[in-house]
């Protein structure tokens, strides 16, 4: 996600943002395209709310119901994922949609407060108790389990194929074979293609622009690269398109503090109701799916991976 961090392109200058207001309304001026506000699905009036038996389960979450805000580390800048809109203050996205429903689910409102972390900080800001909980692609490793708990996953990313609108030959990962495909140097999209499609002749280049812009240039059939790299250039970028699901895995996370096993099944028990009552779905389309093409994916199945 690093990569994904230097594409943004959107200068923040405040380091904190408050959620509190409820979705916007689809005619709210300066919604950005993509957000749950722009297609005016009223997610949050749909989204459910825990019961107080629930609330007394999670001591966690009782406290955070007694303080009437849910404290989430997150981005600003990562377009269709978490990005603040600069008119309204909202911050809008897959993730920051998110966030506001399981603060509605644990206070009765979208009441939450993002806190600017980085993968440097949100370990420590979680074992410090400064926020809650972590909305930021925030990939389960076993590793990482050892630090923090993981509720999830809530997102699968992987590579993905990005082509240009007009071009409609390549379908799935199969569908590169005989094609010149770009990659970014030294990523792990090379070896992706290398496994699906060994017939490929793979270009690659050493940034995430140049490689977009040898794709405006034709000078490869397809770009691969991580899904939510590639959702920020489709979003940037009217010319180009994702084509079908992540080929690869890479398991996003709810990042928790570790060892709240509470907290860990009370927010998972509200990502299987999200889930069960088609709102994970919709959020998808209001945000990755405005340039992902087909139908949202399957959602994942809680504590599918390791250290989950």
């Amino acid at each position: 996600m690093a990569a994904l961090k230097t594409r943004r392109m959107l200068v923040l200058t405040c380091a904190i943002a408050t959620l509190s207001t409820a979705a916007a309304c689809s005619s709210e001026p300066g919604a950005l395209p993509g957000s749950p506000g722009s297609s005016g699905q009223g997610i949050i009036d749909r989204a459910p709310v825990a019961s107080a038996e629930a609330i007394a389960a999670s001591p966690t979450a009782a406290s955070i119901k007694q303080r009437g805000q849910l404290l989430i580390g997150g981005s600003l800048d990562a377009p269709l994922l978490s990005q603040q809109n600069p008119a309204t203050g909202e911050t809008e996205g897959f993730d920051a949609t998110l966030g506001k429903l399981l603060a509605k689910y644990i206070i009765g409102s979208p009441d939450a407060k993002i806190v600017n972390s980085s993968s440097e900080t949100r370990e420590a800001l979680l074992q410090n108790s400064t926020v809650d909980v972590v909305f930021q692609t925030y990939t389960i490793t076993p590793q990482r389990a050892e630090k923090v708990a993981f509720a999830g996953p809530y997102l699968m990313s992987g590579q993905a194929i990005a082509t240009m609108k007009d071009k409609t030959a390549i379908k799935k990962p199969a569908d590169l074979n005989g094609k010149k495909v770009i990659a970014g140097a030294n990523t792990p999209g090379i070896e992706a293609v290398k496994e699906q499609a060994p017939n490929a002749e793979i270009i690659s280049f050493a940034t995430d622009p140049e490689c977009v812009q040898a794709l405006e240039q034709n000078r490869g059939d397809a770009y691969v690269q991580d899904l939510t790299l590639l959702a920020a250039s489709a979003r940037l970028n009217d010319k180009i398109q994702i084509v079908g699901e992540p080929f690869t895995e890479d398991p996003y996370g709810i990042g928790l503090k570790h060892g709240d096993d509470a907290f860990k099944k009370f927010v998972n028990d509200w990502l299987v109701q999200l889930q069960q009552a088609g709102i994970w779905q919709q959020v998808w389309k209001d945000s990755l799916g405005t340039v992902v093409t087909g139908e949202p994916p399957a959602a994942p199945a809680i504590g599918s991976v390791p250290g989950s």
